[in-house]
């Protein structure tokens, strides 16, 4: 007897196309579902430009260089 497939959970991350002041663009950037939770009211964009740059700010640490400031998020 075949079993039934179990229905798949919610996506684990959103997908965003980043574009920097000074025009390098990096697309496809996660960022965790749990990370962009709108109870406070805050939008997705914004919950969105906090989580990339913190991100960015990791990267930063790591490698020494920093990123431009991001001009526009875009959702994938």
């Amino acid at each position: 007897m075949a079993r039934k497939k179990p229905k798949g959970k919610s996506a684990a991350f959103m997908t965003f196309n980043v574009t920097y002041k000074d025009g390098s663009v990096t697309s496809n950037r996660r960022i965790a579902s749990e990370l962009l939770d709108q109870s406070f009211g805050d939008s997705i964009q914004d919950l969105a430009r906090t989580a990339i740059e913190d991100q960015d700010n990791e990267i930063a640490r790591r490698s020494g260089q920093r990123r431009a400031k991001i001009e526009s998020i875009d959702r994938v």
